[in-house]
């Protein structure tokens, strides 16, 4: 019994947490390799910014529809066979979007491509629900976005050369090719809780279910009506929404933007555009931290949660009016950095709460949140294309200002602490 007590614990967990940073960011590589391609797919196939939108907003619907069908799924077979499945179908249609040649070919394929995706960040949410200590939620949330962002800040510094020296299809081969590789690995190491991990040992376990109350088997019929129920489910659904607008606008265009609008060529445009997703990798992980050490310092999840919502939105909404007056376009660059990171500090937090509300039902919440949030996405695109081209490219992101307002006071309506009743 001594040597129980005073054994140290396995750091399985830490790895669980690493593997689903790599799964994040292979998501928005995946997603972000066309955002850089796009001028070049425009021109070799003849797409306009309307047509190039369609093709962008094919992926955000099929994205926004399968949110829950994908959040199910998890809970349904567990994290282990649903993350593999999922990943290994969209790296599939990843290399498959080199094949595409005409608008309608693109069309299909990124909608195909989107049904995969739609599951990643509910079951990757429900893989760590079993995983994570409550008093760690935040912290994984943050740096699992953060994996996500730096995925996406590398992406145009990857993709712009292989464009310049092999063509615009070659990255999408080589980034499908990355995600079957992970899908290996992610089969091969993890399991559904660690009780059935033959690498963690007894007090890892205990550390890990110390507080996070009963777990409930793989396979328990998912609790919509309750789900469903629960209003603040509902406001953080209508908070992600306007997030996701945001987020819309800088990673489906801000490449576009930069080369066509301020001046850069295809090189400098592939730098300068990964620099606020840079940003946006501190404020992911600067979100979750600071969410979790409110937690710990005043016991209220509430307020801890809330206060890193509001400020992030508010900081988002300020930094970008400079970044559309500014004459000089490294100023721009630098003032969506402010914003852009602004903007992420929110991300950690909005995926904690589902934990927080929803527990062992994490995946199939977070699923509704990320539904709804993402019609932004599917909305986003031909609007952002109307308004550039009626009123300029300053406009789209001077109206994401307001929506970033809309988002901060919709943030002080969510209360973490109302758990759905399951």
């Amino acid at each position: 019994m001594l040597m129980q007590r005073t054994q140290r614990p396995t750091h399985v967990r830490h790895v669980v947490l690493y593997l689903t940073v790599a799964a994040y960011m292979i998501t928005y590589m995946d997603r972000g390799v066309i955002s850089t391609a796009a001028p070049s797919m425009r021109k070799e196939l003849g797409f306009d910014l309307v047509t190039i939108s369609l093709i962008f907003s094919a992926f955000k619907l099929s994205y926004a529809l399968f949110q829950v069908p994908g959040g199910w799924l998890g809970d349904k077979i567990g994290p282990r066979r649903a993350l593999t499945l999922i990943v290994s179908w969209w790296s599939v249609f990843t290399s498959l979007t080199a094949l595409g040649w005409s608008a309608g070919s693109m069309v299909v394929i990124r909608f195909v491509f989107g049904m995969g995706e739609a599951g990643a960040f509910p079951i990757a949410t429900r893989s760590l629900s079993r995983w994570m200590r409550p008093s760690e939620r935040g912290h994984a949330q943050g740096i699992t976005h953060a994996g996500s962002r730096l995925g996406a800040a590398l992406t145009p510094l990857i993709v712009a050369p292989l464009i310049v020296h092999y063509g615009w299809r070659m990255p999408f081969i080589s980034f499908g090719v990355l995600g079957l590789m992970w899908a290996a690995a992610w089969f091969f190491f993890y399991r559904n809780s660690p009780e059935e991990h033959h690498l963690v040992n007894d007090a890892e376990r205990e550390l890990i279910h110390a507080g996070a109350g009963p777990r409930k088997p793989v396979g328990t019929p998912v609790p919509w009506s309750q789900i469903l129920a629960s209003p603040t489910l509902w406001v953080l659904c209508l908070m992600y929404f306007c997030y996701q607008c945001g987020l819309s606008v800088y990673s489906d265009w801000f490449p576009t933007y930069l080369k066509d609008y301020r001046g850069f060529t295809l090189a400098a445009m592939g730098f300068f555009a990964s620099l606020p997703l840079f940003a946006g990798v501190v404020g992911d992980l600067a979100g979750g931290w600071i969410s979790d050490a409110l937690l710990r310092h005043t016991a209220n999840v509430v307020f801890s949660r809330r206060a890193v919502g509001i400020a992030g939105f508010l900081i988002a909404a300020a930094g970008i009016i400079p970044a559309c007056l500014t004459k000089n376009p490294y100023a721009c660059v630098g003032y969506t950095c402010l914003a852009f990171g602004g903007l992420e500090l929110t991300v950690s937090v909005s995926w904690a709460i589902p934990l927080d509300i929803a527990g062992d039902f994490a995946g199939s919440a977070a699923a509704v949140m990320n539904m709804c949030g993402n019609m932004a996405g599917v909305v986003s695109p031909p609007i952002v294309a109307y308004l550039a081209k009626a009123y300029g490219w300053n406009t789209p992101f001077l109206v994401t200002s307001a929506i970033c307002v809309i988002g901060a006071v919709l943030y002080t309506k969510i209360d973490a602490s109302k758990r759905i009743a399951v």
